[in-house]
C-alpha cells in the first residue's frame, strides 16, 4: 500500500496539488470554472471516457434566487475503469462513477477536486488491486493537468 501512496503522490509532483484529510485531491487550474470543465470534458472525450452529465450548481442557485460562485460538477466514467474496481470491492460503486468538483474560492482561485483512489481503497477496504488503484490514479492524474493547466 505504501509503494501505491508513493507512486500516487510522484504522478501529482508536476502539478500544484493539495490532498486534504477527507480524501480530496484539489488541483489548482489557471483557467475560469467554465473553461476548466470544458477542457476536462475535451480531455474524456479524446480517452474514450463517458461524461454523463455536468451540472452547473451556480445556475441552480440562480433559479431559486440564491448566489454561489462558479461551481460544476462532472460526472465520468468507462465501464473498462469502473467494473475491476467494483470486482475489487463491490461498495466502491458508490463513488462512482467519477466525479471532478471544478469550482471558484473566495479568493477567486479555480480548483478542480476529485476522490483520491487511495481514499476510496481505504473507505471500501480494497486490498489486492493496486494496479487498478494506480490506473485510476494515473488517468485522473492526466485529466486534471490536461483541464487545469496551459
Amino acid at each position: 500500500m505504501s509503494r501505491m501512496l508513493l507512486s500516487f503522490f510522484v504522478l501529482f509532483g508536476l502539478v500544484s496539488v493539495a490532498v486534504a484529510d477527507n480524501g480530496l485531491v484539489n488541483v489548482k487550474s489557471t483557467h475560469s470554472v467554465k473553461d476548466t470543465a470544458d477542457k476536462l470534458e475535451k480531455a474524456l472525450a479524446a480517452k474514450g471516457m463517458t461524461v454523463f452529465i455536468r451540472i452547473d450548481h451556480s445556475a441552480g442557485a440562480k433559479k431559486v434566487g440564491l448566489d454561489l460562485p462558479p461551481t460544476e460538477l462532472v460526472i465520468f466514467g468507462n465501464p473498462k475503469v469502473g467494473t475491476p474496481l467494483m470486482q475489487c470491492s463491490r461498495s466502491v460503486a458508490i463513488d462512482l462513477p467519477q466525479k471532478a468538483l471544478i469550482w471558484e474560492d473566495d479568493q477567486g482561485q479555480v480548483w478542480l477536486t476529485y476522490n483520491a483512489p487511495a481514499y476510496l481503497a481505504t473507505r471500501h477496504a480494497i486490498t489486492g488491486c493496486e494496479a487498478v488503484l494506480e490506473k485510476v490514479g494515473g488517468a485522473l492524474q492526466n485529466f486534471a493537468a490536461a483541464a487545469t493547466q496551459h
